[in-house]
């Protein structure tokens, strides 16, 4: 009897469901939907650079998917239906009471913003996240050195406590606080006391400070001692973690009869979309495996063994068994790369909200950036083109900085759009190559990169410009749904069929479908252009080059 499993994938505007057979990978249904009220806008203010998402949209989005592949193939198939397991983007915490219920839920809090899901990219905790990174030089021990050595406003305490130190109504009600990640698995195995559920190494790790020489996460004086808000969170929250290659339990009967499964189906352990997302692209050791969408994550796995006890500074943290057990698992990136471009599509396709053709406006909008991609493409390179720096959303690596801002130099009466685009394609490549520097320099080798996710599979401009950058081949995962798959590998480790996750990636893996090998010819080119972006970039950080 065949064994399937399925990989739920939430991204930042859907959530997509994949069915796939243990045996060999075969995917036999996807199914996307996109949430309808994140599509509204609603809850969001990108001029506050608040972004929040209701749960209704993952709850609604997680039946509809699941729903939609088991429709879609033999009605046999969901009895053979054997685990499940999620990724979510992340930091992406919520509110939850003491029943583990997002406070958004609860009628006196369904349109309250800071009851939802607090968005990775909502940028509102920068002073809480400057707080917490002045606040760590206090201390003889250095709680932030598994995370790079800077906390981002994008991740979970700077989120807690700027949500408790400017919401007192719902202040009083926050039992905890929980990611995405970790409640979606809490949510299908029947969990109804916070007791019940279970935090993931992945998002303990890398944004909750947790780490094993620290017994856990910081001491209650470190957070007390920044803000009394703060009492009670870290003893109550973290006792242990685990990897994604663990169960959290079985399907619940409730969910059971709503999907169409049964109760047999285990659930995994979430972890984060990048880090799922490195495991079915088929991440290898001292590889960095590259999620392309609306921002980047960039892993990579070292055998614990082999890390020699170095830290590396200004990443979004390394953590034991984050991507893989028994490996380190490094996480960077970057807070914007496709969002860039769609920046740029979007204020060129400002005046097609005034043709009321639908028909017209949807087939312009949709050529924008293929035809911005060719004739960018057909430029030549040269030392004094415009130049762009890729920090519309801030930087999250190296050293994140959110607070930082973009920019377009040496733009004249002869900067057109394709040219303007070509400067925002290779300063994302630029913003790439430091991340990459970053690792070399600080004792970790590159031995390849391996690249996935929707900019990898659809912009080939982009990834030859990336390729040329670098300086290195990519490598283009021939999956469209990697993280999605990697989640439905965890799923089949959990469910038995594989004794550990590496067995799965060999057997459920697809394989690359494109290698993009550097231009030469372009590298001292590169090279030059990519000094004068650093220059540029220090000058827009410090006021000097």
């Amino acid at each position: 009897m065949n064994k399937y499993v399925f990989g739920i994938d939430y991204g930042t505007d859907s959530v997509r469901a994949v069915l796939v057979n243990t045996a060999n990978g075969e995917e036999l249904a996807t199914s996307v939907f996109y949430y309808p009220r994140w599509k509204k806008g609603l809850y969001c203010n990108a001029a506050l650079h608040q972004f929040r998402q209701h749960p209704l949209d993952y709850v609604e989005g997680l039946e509809y998917t699941i729903k939609d592949c088991l429709q879609k193939v033999d009605v046999t198939i969901a009895q053979q239906v054997v685990g499940l397991s999620i990724d979510t983007t992340g930091s992406t915490p919520v509110a939850v009471n003491e029943a583990g219920t997002p406070l958004a839920l609860l009628p006196e809090f369904e349109n309250e913003p800071d009851a939802m899901f607090v968005l990775w990219k909502d940028h509102m905790a920068t002073k809480e996240a400057a707080e917490i990174n002045q606040h760590a030089e206090k201390f003889d021990t250095n709680y932030l050195q598994f995370v790079g050595g800077i906390y981002s406003s994008e991740w979970y305490w700077a989120k807690l406590l700027r949500l408790l130190r400017n919401n007192e109504t719902i202040r009083p009600h926050v039992f905890s606080f929980v990611e995405h990640c970790d409640w979606i698995p809490f949510l299908l195995t029947g969990g109804s006391s916070f007791s019940d559920l279970k935090r993931g190494v992945c998002s303990a790790g890398h944004k909750t400070l947790w780490a094993e020489e620290f017994g856990g996460v910081p001491p209650e004086d470190f957070f007390t001692s920044l803000d009394p808000l703060l009492t009670g969170y870290s003893s109550k929250n973290f006792t242990h973690t685990y990897t994604a290659a663990e169960a959290v339990g079985n399907l619940s009967t409730e969910w059971a009869n709503k999907l169409g499964l049964t109760t047999d189906v285990k659930i995994g352990i979430g972890a984060f979309d990048c880090h799922m997302g490195a495991v079915g692209g088929q991440i290898e050791p001292y590889y960095l495996s590259k999620v392309i969408g609306t921002s980047t994550c960039d892993m990579m796995v070292i055998p614990t063994h082999e890390m020699n006890d170095i830290i590396v500074k200004g990443i979004c943290g390394q953590v034991d068994g984050s991507i893989i057990p028994n490996m380190i698992g490094l996480e960077a990136g970057q807070s914007a790369f496709g969002d860039v471009y769609a920046w740029f599509k979007n204020l060129l396709a400002w005046p097609l909200q005034f043709i009321e053709d639908e028909e017209t406006k949807n087939k312009i909008s949709d050529q924008i950036i293929a035809q911005l991609s060719q004739a960018a493409a057909a430029l030549p390179v040269n030392e004094k083109d415009e130049l762009a720096i890729d920090w519309l959303n801030g930087r999250r690596t190296p050293d994140a900085n959110q607070l930082l801002k973009g920019a377009i130099n040496g733009i004249n009466l002869a900067s057109d759009a394709p040219r303007i685009f070509k400067a925002l394609v290779e300063a994302t490549c630029f913003g790439a190559k430091a991340i990459a520097d970053r690792f070399v320099t600080e004792g970790i080798a590159i031995k390849g990169i391996i690249a996935m996710g929707g900019v990898a599979k659809k912009s080939p401009y982009i990834m030859q410009t990336m390729a040329n950058i670098l300086g290195m081949p990519i490598r283009v995962h021939k999956s469209e749904q990697t993280c999605a798959v990697g989640a439905a590998m965890f799923a089949a480790t959990v469910a038995g069929v594989f004794t550990k996750v590496e067995d799965a990636m060999q057997v459920m893996g697809q394989g690359f479908d494109t290698t993009y090998y550097p231009d030469e010819n372009l590298t001292n080119i590169y090279n030059t252009r990519y000094t004068q972006y650093t220059q540029l970039g220090n000058f827009i950080e410090h006021g000097k080059i």
